[in-house]
């Protein structure tokens, strides 16, 4: 009896992640814009990441450094931790190669380990050996930034949601949910992509997760399990972007995303005019989804692993894709403000936020910004 009720929790919770509350427009007007953070010469966000990270480099060091100390400075109260796993790859021979994935979480306070379920913002941190000083503002510098910015952005509403649940003793009333970061380590191919030259993080990690259990009786049996959603950006950053709905379990969230950026234009709050919706298959039939994996990125270890996926990746990909012209020069950086804003409403009502975001007086300021050409199936 004590295993079936477990069993029905647990799909409570399943179920419960997709009820989640919209944001006002009153909120969504009041979201904060990153503005100078996303600078490329001097932001304090995106300007340390627009440099050539290939792992094991330097620069992938110098990245690392970066998010360690924004994180512990600017988001204190957010866990950091960081995996660690080695690998040889086609370019280095017998040489081991490291690579570090950085997790960054924030779960309800009075929360036990195995007793929350998170969404998961992923994107991957590392660059192309090839071309030299190849930096890949889109490929991902750009979705780090705009995750770093949607985790500052709920941060405070995320305490004050806490903060009055435990004084008015509602503690347990519905599931318990965290907010999960995973910047990925060697996403990229060394030489040419195959299923052991590329994803080096991802499935280091989610071999690591898969075989990590949590205490008996937890709702959630191992990290991986406790993902509800893995919300994966790529390529994101220059103009009129068309991004599809790939995975029929998620379009749910999708049109929820494709929703958020609706209402965003309709409330003149987003800075970029494209001629089309960046989420344009809100309607997709259910007849037209596949069965296959998609786009080859770092939600295939995962996908396996039976996570649910919303892949956010644009087809075609961008004409930069893989080209030394991937740089901050080349960024769109309205587009880059509107995925941040995009991504911040939506953590925001997946964590039902909605009336704990500070009053615009209280919120960063709204500053005007400064100013894969191929269909393939691998980054």
């Amino acid at each position: 009896m004590e295993r079936l009720l477990r069993t029905l929790l647990l799909v409570c919770v399943l179920l419960g992640v997709a009820a989640y509350t919209p944001l006002s427009d009153e909120t969504l007007q009041n979201l904060p814009a990153a503005g100078p953070d996303f600078d490329i010469h001097t932001g304090s966000i995106l300007a340390p990441i627009l440099i050539p990270r290939v792992p094991g480099s330097p620069g992938s060091t110098a990245v690392q450094q970066h998010f360690a100390d924004w994180f512990k400075t600017n988001l204190p109260n957010w866990t950091l931790e960081f995996q660690n796993s080695t690998s040889t790859t086609p370019a280095t021979g017998a040489r081991q190669v490291p690579f570090t994935n950085i997790i960054v979480t924030r779960d309800p306070p009075w929360t036990k380990r195995g007793e929350v379920g998170r969404l998961a913002l992923v994107a991957h941190y590392d660059s192309k050996l090839t071309p030299a000083g190849f930096i890949g503002a889109t490929d991902s510098a750009a979705p780090c930034a705009m995750i770093m910015h949607a985790a500052r952005s709920v941060d405070e509403a995320l305490t004050r949601k806490w903060a009055a649940m435990e004084a008015d003793g509602s503690l347990g009333l519905e599931e318990e949910k965290g907010v999960q970061i995973l910047f990925l380590d060697g996403e990229e191919a060394f030489v040419s992509w195959t299923n052991t030259d590329s994803l080096y993080g991802a499935r280091s990690l989610a071999e690591e997760w898969e075989a990590t259990p949590y205490v008996a009786m937890s709702t959630y049996h191992t990290p991986i399990s406790s993902i509800n959603l893995f919300l994966l950006l790529d390529l994101l950053g220059t103009a009129k972007p068309r991004v599809p709905s790939y995975f029929k379990t998620t379009h749910w969230a999708y049109q929820s995303l494709a929703g958020i950026e609706m209402r965003l234009r309709s409330l003149g709050i987003l800075q970029s005019k494209p001629d089309h919706p960046f989420l344009p298959e809100s309607e997709k039939p259910a007849n037209q989804f596949n069965n296959a994996w998609g786009v080859q990125d770092d939600h295939i270890p995962f996908m396996a692993r039976g996570v649910e996926v919303l892949h956010i990746i644009p087809t075609p990909f961008p004409n930069v894709w893989h080209k030394m012209e991937d740089d901050g020069a080349h960024l769109d950086m309205p587009t880059v403000e509107d995925w941040a804003k995009m991504v911040t409403a939506f953590v925001g009502e997946w964590m039902d936020l909605e009336g704990y975001f500070p009053q615009k007086a209280l919120a960063v300021d709204d500053v005007a910004p400064t100013k894969k050409d191929e269909l393939s199936d691998t980054t």
